[in-house]
């Protein structure tokens, strides 16, 4: 007779004999062996124990995992390298001399790795015959991200450049121009002067998992691309302050040059731009860093905002409406974009639109910050007629505009004479003089003299000139008194400061 040292005995059937150990070694050693040779012959050595049952149960359910973004869709490597590697471009700027324009946090420990990070690579240095001026040299690589030329690359590898050359895989070279460099990013946004051009797909950085394979491509200073993959080793990191340092790390074998690369995920997705830290004079790469591509898709937006807000675009300067504007306009919730200026020459003078306007819509598509204004109207063709749905004095209303298109705006009326003040606001003005409104390029205005109350907390200050109140232009004192004693709590007054227009909402008593 044996005795089962766990807490209960087999179940004949169910529970497979050598899940409890038996003290009997003669029986022990003949069960093992007679079970051994079953699975053996049977093939079942690689299946559950309870496989091994008389009845046999159904498989219990498996844990149902969640995979990552790329999963659904994986790509071997040597089709992402075919498919997007003439995508990737090298990049060279020159420089008339060495200029550093991010500084080392002094929150990084001298000894931490990570400094070496925020130095970057230092460009190459040429001596020039006189010992005068040097040429500095930098190289590096970007990608291409639309058709007509726009190109991501890290801004440590053309800031402070003087001429940017972009090499394709075609042997074709052009001339760059740099469109937006962010330093505390080190996103860099360039374009050249063509046309279908292949791109690269732009993932979601935010989705990427510390394990995740990633590859990364370059193109150092040749035509030909460099490879090397890896897996992320980390997604965020902590510095001694506190603050969040957050770049992916890889243990990827850097090339040299590779800084600007992109890199991809296993769905063919690029997810970062690849960072080469040197830690030696003799540029062996120590660390290999990726900036998520969500940052830098943000700096991509900017640029076309800047783009649908010039002439050639929507033609108009926005800003986003807060709580305080809100109010001021009679809107239900502080969304949308509120218009500062309208262009002259634009299609969006000719349709009516004016500042004070809030927009709502812009074809199918909500406005809830006036940065989706211009991302929005970017990505419409030149010449395209869409609908703008806005709110003016309270009131909805439709205009028709045409992107990219150009017309002539009616003129502004002439100033009146007189002398304004507001006396709810806090504010001393009077109407533009002829010198002023050469100086301002404005035909009509008030000058601001001083500011008390209201108006100096809401930060208006001497020199500003206010061109209306809630969405009224106002020109005389007889505008000024009229508006402010059927206003409510909060005004929305323009005011132009440097050229630049923008709302501000003022508490009034």
């Amino acid at each position: 007779m044996y005795r089962p040292a766990c807490d209960r005995a087999p179940v004949p059937g169910i529970t497979p004999p050598w899940r409890c150990t038996v003290f009997a070694p003669t029986l022990a050693r003949t069960l093992l062996q007679a079970a051994l040779i079953a699975a053996f012959l049977s093939g079942y050595l690689c299946l559950p124990p309870a496989a091994n049952a008389a009845t046999v149960a159904p498989p219990p359910a498996k844990e149902k995992r969640v995979p990552p973004a790329s999963a659904s869709a994986s790509v071997d490597f040597p089709t992402i390298v075919e498919r997007y590697g003439p995508a990737v471009v090298n990049i060279s700027a020159t420089a008339s001399e060495q200029s550093s324009s991010i500084p080392a946090p002094a929150a990084i420990d001298a000894d931490d790795p990570i400094l070496a990070f925020v130095k970057h690579v230092t460009p190459k240095s040429q001596a020039s015959q006189d010992g005068s001026a040097r040429a500095m040299t930098g190289m590096g690589s970007g990608f291409i991200v639309s058709p007509d030329g726009l190109i991501l690359t890290t801004a440590h590898v053309v800031d402070q450049a003087d001429e940017v050359t972009v090499r394709l895989t075609d042997r074709r070279e052009f001339k760059a121009k740099v469109l937006a460099v962010d330093a505390q990013s080190d996103v860099a946004l360039i374009q050249i002067d063509a046309t279908k051009l292949p791109t690269v797909k732009l993932g979601d950085s935010s989705r990427v998992r510390v394990g995740e394979s990633v590859l990364a491509i370059g193109s150092p200073d040749s035509f030909a691309n460099t490879v090397a993959a890896g897996i992320v080793s980390a997604t965020s990191r902590t510095l001694q302050d506190g603050s969040s340092f957050p770049f992916f790390q890889t243990d990827i074998a850097a090339n040299p040059d590779n800084s600007g690369g992109p890199l991809f995920n296993r769905a063919g997705e690029v997810v970062g731009i690849d960072v080469q830290i040197y830690a030696d004079s003799d540029r062996s790469p120590s660390l290999a860093f990726a900036i998520p591509i969500n940052m830098a898709a943000k700096v991509r937006s900017q640029v076309q905002a800047a783009k649908a807000t010039s002439p050639g675009g929507l033609g108009v300067e926005v800003q986003d409406v807060g709580p305080g504007l809100a109010v001021a306009f009679g809107l239900p919730r502080p969304a949308g974009a509120l218009v500062n200026s309208v262009a002259p020459g634009t299609t969006a003078a000719a349709s009516g639109l004016k500042p004070g306007d809030v927009i709502v819509r812009i074809g199918d598509k909500p406005i809830d910050r006036s940065t989706e204004l211009g991302e929005d109207a970017a990505a419409l063709p030149p010449g395209t007629k869409t609908t703008l749905k806005l709110i003016r004095n309270r009131r909805p209303m439709t205009l028709t505009v045409m992107v990219g298109a150009s017309a002539e705006s009616p003129k502004a009326r002439p100033v009146e004479g007189g002398s304004g003040s507001g006396d709810r606001l806090g504010l001393s003005m009077h109407p533009l003089t002829e010198d002023e409104r050469r100086a301002s390029d404005l035909a009509v205005g008030l000058m601001v003299d001083g500011v008390d109350g209201p108006a100096a907390s809401a930060g208006i200050q001497p020199g500003d000139i206010v061109l209306s109140l809630n969405d009224t232009l106002v020109e005389t004192q007889a505008d000024v008194a009229a508006l402010e004693a059927k206003a409510g709590k909060q005004v929305a007054v323009l005011i132009q400061r440097n050229h630049a227009r923008s709302f501000v909402s003022v508490a009034v008593r």
